[in-house]
């Protein structure tokens, strides 16, 4: 980081806090604080749903996951379309015909107050780890390759961000989204295109597409019904679309962010440009870690991205180890070089074979130099995370990008951290006043609403920078964030659906039925975690809708019959 980057950096996130602060200082009603004076306009709500979803998360660890597993993780987003549609014709209209403030004042005028409460909490715990995730996973990667201070930098990306949420609520979560978002398209866009001038005059563009698939990384569907494929077609369409149904449908961050529309056509409108934008925009993101792949096949790179484990190991007793394996890694790198180097042809199949076992040979060293780095950090009880996805394209950027455009990315990274932690914690202060506050304590002034939404939105921003303060980096951070939605959102869901279709279940049965259906799946999470069996989180979100679904249907014809029985 030179002074050009720093001065980029900080122009571009100052800028965005004090705007979004000074646009919406003037934010004092209910109305104006909680849904942002009903003036959004389609645009504005489709890019203000896109960054709430597309968290720091999203720009460090997508491009990692498609460097080391291909384009196959874009099957995930697949669902997305159908759900949007289903939410345009469904969710939203119900939802402006009641004229609530968040989707879980609906349940209580469907089934009952402890319905409520219970999808209340239920939200509040998942969206609140997840708030502590998002300004985490930047935060550690950062502190890691930058050598700045973890918990530091939590607080920093945490106090930016509650400074103007507290200060415009809703309004100034969508104004500022608006430039986030430009902020983090150009960098993207800018990062692309380099890395495709940096590759060699004879590597085109399309050359370079098939270097990536003689590798297995253009692999984007797979059809298969094989549950260890964690990502297949239907996994996407159906857990995907149940994922995303309870995420857009029912997640306070979301609702939030389409209820601000200024009517429901201007919702429907703007939850469809995200459900068209969004496969595209995470197809490019993958892309751009497919080209980074392509890179590092004319460029020397490290056995491990994270500086951390390498720093580790090589300090231990097993550096020797890691070094014979950094020194077949670089043989394994010149040949393969060479060969590409000799005017590359796309229909040469033996090349084609040969790149295919390089890099299968590759994969092999670097599997091998994790269990080196494990035993490093076991022998000096230390944890050092050894998978590495998280941290590739961030040592592409500051290896590799020309001074100036090091500060946008990074500044790309923090946006998009910034973005949807303001959404997050904008809807956690909304569920705490409106669903457990002022339904318990009764009705309340609207000047006094807005201040105490205010302070808990306070209060909520210091639960998440404690959260980030005191979180693990998991196998990969967006892999964890969809994890914890998959564990509460199918019973979510469940309750909605079952809200909306199914007028002869009644509040008492489905609430029996929500509290069985997450003990049993957070069971079914933990069995499949331990090994024990083997069910992919993306199906957590349909199997906790069915059983959701099933038990109240159960425990509703159960009371009847006793009833009829007396």
């Amino acid at each position: 980081m030179e002074l050009l980057d720093w001065l980029v950096l900080g122009f571009t996130l100052v800028t965005i806090v004090a705007y979004g602060t000074w646009k919406t200082r003037n934010s004092r009603s209910v109305q104006d604080y909680v849904r942002g004076g009903n003036q959004s306009q389609w645009w504005t709500i489709g890019l203000s749903v896109m960054a709430t979803q597309a968290s720091a998360i999203t720009f460090l660890s997508t491009p990692g996951q498609a460097f080391h597993d291909g384009m196959g993780f874009v099957q995930f987003y697949f669902g997305l379309p159908i759900a949007m549609v289903i939410i345009c014709m469904v969710f939203i209209p119900l939802y402006h015909r009641l004229n609530v403030y968040t989707a879980y004042e609906f349940l209580e005028k469907r089934f009952d107050l402890k319905t409520r409460t219970l999808t209340a909490i239920l939200f509040l715990i998942q969206r609140g780890l997840a708030a502590g995730i998002t300004i985490f996973a930047p935060a550690i990667i950062l502190s890691v390759v930058l050598g700045w201070n973890l918990t530091l930098l939590n607080i920093i990306i945490g106090v930016l961000v509650i400074i103007y949420t507290v200060s415009g609520g809703t309004k100034a979560v969508s104004v500022t989204q608006k430039h986030q978002m430009a902020v983090i398209f150009g960098g993207m866009f800018t990062a692309f295109f380099l890395i495709i001038s940096y590759l060699p005059e004879d590597i085109t563009f399309s050359n370079a597409l098939h270097i990536a698939g003689a590798s297995k990384k253009m692999n984007i569907l797979d059809f298969s019904f094989d549950l260890e494929n964690r990502y297949t077609v239907w996994s996407g369409l159906i857990g995907g679309t149940f994922l995303a149904l309870s995420y857009f449908g029912t997640d306070q961050s979301q609702v939030q962010r389409y209820l601000s529309g200024k009517s429901v056509r201007e919702m429907q409108l703007g939850l469809m440009f995200n459900g068209l934008l969004k496969v595209p925009m995470q197809f490019f993101i993958l892309l751009v870690g497919v080209m980074v792949f392509v890179f590092y096949q004319f460029n020397p790179s490290p056995l491990n991205f994270n500086p951390l484990a390498t720093e580790t190991v090589m300090n231990s007793e097993y550096a020797k180890d890691y070094v014979a394996l950094q020194e077949q890694q670089t043989a394994l790198f010149t040949a393969k070089k060479d060969a590409l180097a000799n005017n590359y042809r796309k229909d040469d199949v033996r090349l084609n074979a040969y790149i295919l076992e390089s890099n299968t040979k590759l994969d092999s060293l670097r599997v091998l130099s994790k269990s080196y780095i494990k035993k490093a950090a076991e022998a000096q009880n230390v944890s050092v995370e050894t998978n590495d996805k998280d941290y590739v394209f961030i040592h592409f950027i500051l290896n590799r990008l020309p001074r100036g455009l090091i500060g946008l990315l990074l500044a790309v990274i923090l946006s998009a951290a910034m973005s949807s932690t303001a959404s997050e914690l904008n809807a956690l202060a909304t569920t705490t006043t409106m669903d457990l506050y002022k339904r318990n304590v009764g009705e309340v002034p609207s000047d006094s609403t807005v201040k105490i939404t205010k302070w808990f939105t306070l209060a909520w921003g210091i639960v998440a920078i404690i959260i980030a303060c005191v979180a693990y980096l998991a196998d990969n951070l967006i892999q964890l964030v969809n994890i914890i939605g998959s564990i509460f959102y199918g019973n979510v869901l469940g309750i909605f659906l079952l809200a909306f279709f199914f007028k002869q279940v009644k509040g008492s049965a489905v609430f029996t039925a929500a509290l069985i259906t997450q003990v049993i799946v957070i069971t079914l999470f933990l069995l499949d975690f331990f090994e024990y069996i083997n069910l992919p989180y993306l199906w957590l979100n349909f199997v906790g809708c069915f059983i959701v679904m099933a038990l109240s249907f159960i425990l509703q014809q159960t009371t009847k019959l006793n009833k009829y029985a007396r």
